[in-house]
């Protein structure tokens, strides 16, 4: 079992998740409560919570499986940020940031997910 808060992408991914909450989905109107903005927080939160809930497997394949989850999820945060932008609901800065704080967690999810596949080719289990 990993300690998730050890984990630089669970940080990231958390640093993520606050930014969107505070600066992000506060900015929607009222009419995108449980549309957009809902969507927007259940996305952005689902990306440390898959972290937290692979670092519990006791496989690399299962946790993995578990990033891919977090990886899709980041992919929706994005373009609800994406669409916030376009329907005039954040600023580009704001958007902006979202989007790179999502970049940088998706590069560090892909990096980790590459590394636990190559480890568990490396290392084939014995017959």
């Amino acid at each position: 079992m990993r300690d998730y808060k050890k984990l630089d992408v669970w940080k990231k991914s958390h640093e993520m998740y606050i930014y969107i909450k505070k600066n992000i989905a506060t900015k929607f109107p009222k009419e995108e409560r449980y549309e957009l903005t809902s969507q927007l927080l259940r996305a952005a939160l689902s990306v440390p919570l898959n972290i937290v809930e692979g670092c519990g497997r006791f496989t690399n394949k299962d946790f993995a499986h578990f990033l891919d989850n977090s990886l899709g999820s980041a992919n929706e945060a994005d373009y609800c940020c994406f669409a916030a932008f376009e329907c005039n609901y954040i600023t580009i800065e704001e958007y902006n940031t979202a989007n790179k704080l999502i970049n940088e967690v998706r590069a560090m999810l892909l990096s980790f997910l590459k590394f636990l596949r190559n480890s568990n080719s490396a290392n084939p289990p014995k017959p």
